[in-house]
This record gives C-alpha cells, sequence and structure tokens, in this order.
C-alpha cells in the first residue's frame, strides 16, 4: 500500500504539489492522472524518495522509502526508460541492480524471460528502442519481486501487442496482491487497465474513486433506440418526461434506464431492432473534470494551430 498525506513540493514561488492525500490499495490497478504539470512526476519522485517533500510524507508499506532495507525488495519502480548506461548490455545492467540488493543472478534471467529480452540480453541497451527500453525498465523494476509497483507511462513505444501484454502483466500483478500504481497519458488504454483513479491537477487531488465511478460522475449514460416505428416510441418516451434526441434512424434516450425503456415499448407494440446502451468514455469524463487544471490550452482552427515565428524551430 503506498500512503501519502499533505504532500508537497515547491520549487522556489512554484508550487508543484499542494497538500496532496491519497492511498493506493493493494490487490488494484491504480490510475494516476493529471494534465501536463499536474505534478504527477513530482509525486511519484517523492514516493521513491528522489525528492524532498517540503511538507507532508508518503509511505510506502508504513515506511518511508529511505528506511527500506534492500527497496527493491519491496518497491519496484519505471519512471524513466532510458535509465541506463547505454555501453551496458541488459543483462550486465540488471545483475548490477541486483548485486546491489543481493539478489540472486538467476533473477536477472528470469525477469528478462517475463519481459521477452531473452534473446537481447547481450545487446547494449544504447541501441535499444524506446520499446525495448520499456520492457528493459520493467524487469528492472521486478527484479526484487515486489509487492508495490510504480510505473511512469509504461506502455511509451509499445507496439498494440505489446500493450496489451503490459495491460494483460498489471492485472496479473495485482491479482497476486500486489499494489500497482500506473501513470499515463493514453486515457483510453487506462480505462481498460485500471480499476482505480486518482486525479490531480496544479499539485492539487481532484478525484480518488473507482474508474467507473469517476466516469459516471462527469458523464451522461444513455440508450441507443432504433425501432421502424420512432415515432411512437418518441412520444411515448416524451410523455415519460425523459431526453429524446433524434440520431437519423436511431433515438439517443437519457433519464431512463434500458430495461424501462424495453418494457416502455412492449407496453406499445413497438418492434426494436436495436437497445443498446451507450457509456460516457474516460476521456470525456477527464475533460469535464479537469478542464479548469489545464496549464495551457490547445487554439482552435487551422491559422490558430500554427506557433508564432518565434516559437518555430530553425529552419521551419
Amino acid at each position: 500500500m503506498i500512503e501519502a498525506v499533505g504532500l508537497s513540493k515547491r520549487y522556489g514561488r512554484t508550487v508543484a504539489v499542494d497538500n496532496l492525500s491519497f492511498t493506493v490499495q493493494g490487490g488494484r490497478v491504480t490510475g494516476f492522472l493529471g494534465p501536463n504539470g499536474a505534478g504527477k512526476s513530482t509525486t511519484m519522485r517523492m514516493i521513491l524518495g528522489l525528492d524532498a517533500p517540503t511538507a507532508g510524507g508518503v509511505r510506502i508499506d508504513g515506511k518511508r522509502y529511505r528506511e527500506l532495507h534492500e527497496p527493491l525488495r519491496t518497491v519496484g519502480a519505471l519512471l524513466d526508460a532510458k535509465w541506463v548506461h547505454p555501453n551496458r548490455s541488459a543483462r550486465s545492467h540488471l545483475r548490477w541492480l541486483a548485486k546491489s540488493n543481493k539478489l540472486s543472478p538467476k533473477r536477472v534471467d528470469e525477469v528478462l524471460d517475463i519481459v521477452g529480452l531473452t534473446e537481447v540480453a547481450n545487446r547494449r541497451a544504447g541501441g535499444f528502442s524506446l520499446g525495448m527500453s520499456q520492457r528493459l525498465g520493467i524487469a528492472a523494476a521486478l527484479l526484487g519481486d515486489p509487492q508495490v509497483l510504480l510505473f511512469d507511462e509504461p506502455v511509451n513505444g509499445l507496439d498494440p501487442e505489446g500493450i496489451l501484454w503490459i495491460r494483460r502483466f498489471m492485472h496479473r500483478l495485482a491479482e497476486e496482491g500486489r499494489t500497482v500504481f500506473v501513470s499515463s497519458h493514453l486515457l483510453s488504454e487506462m480505462a481498460l487497465t485500471a480499476q482505480d483513479l486518482i486525479v490531480i491537477g496544479r499539485g492539487k487531488l481532484i478525484s480518488q474513486c473507482t474508474t467507473d465511478e469517476f466516469v459516471a460522475q462527469a458523464t451522461e449514460n444513455t440508450v441507443i433506440v432504433r425501432s421502424p416505428q420512432l415515432a411512437l416510441l418518441r412520444s411515448a418516451l416524451g410523455q415519460q418526461g425523459v431526453s429524446v434526441r433524434d440520431e437519423g434512424e436511431s433515438l439517443v434516450v437519457s433519464g431512463m434506464d434500458i430495461a424501462d425503456i424495453g418494457e416502455l415499448a412492449a407496453a406499445k407494440g413497438a418492434v426494436l431492432h436495436e437497445l443498446s446502451p451507450q457509456r460516457g468514455s474516460l476521456e470525456e469524463a477527464f475533460i469535464q473534470l479537469t478542464g479548469d487544471s489545464v496549464e495551457y490550452h490547445a487554439a482552435v482552427g487551422d491559422a490558430a494551430a500554427v506557433p508564432p515565428a518565434d516559437l518555430m524551430p530553425a529552419g521551419k
């Protein structure tokens, strides 16, 4: 478990993290979301003792990171996939890490096999693609077989097969009772991966809840209705005081659940060709709830999309 209480970090006059409190439970995949500049990376660095909090604190299974003896046995982390000496092979990099925490050299080959890097284990890490570097970083995080795992943008550079692999892998880790805390900007992937969410903006907590609860509180669930008797159904639904919107050959209904719509259609003798729920997306909910915390808003329109000349790279 990870527990942050009143966590704050200032850099001069800049407040990166502001009185942030949250709990990451074991046995779940918890997504860590927020706009650029929200303080996610700073928070993860404070969890791992890489940055000292200005105020507050954070515990991993009840201890500060610096209090952990042989910390790789308790917590594994991937914060920067390229954090590896470019002239070291993948195997020698992992052996160095293993020796620092008195881990068996056999574990190096085990984690290389887990992440699919056995065949390139003796290649220089500096020649790895971003996707291969991500896999090496995940292997390093797994070295000590820890109960707590932190991943910052773990699917960057992975192909679709790799993304599916890491999603299933995180679920398996959580099913084993481990604490899995993952930050990502790929919201469509987070919707499939994370059971719980911690969402921050401008260093402050916006929401901590399940993924389903987060989407439900910011978006509207609707029902798609298709029928050869749309006019009859539109009139009947209107009499129930629900919202009905025409979408060509279908109706979009909000304010009435799918079972009640089906029963109403049956009572009116209307044939249904489709009756399907339409759930709001994590992207919609995220934009809705973090809109006031976005540091830089993109302009709309082709002309506005072109940056001013003094911001253009040389030669462009």
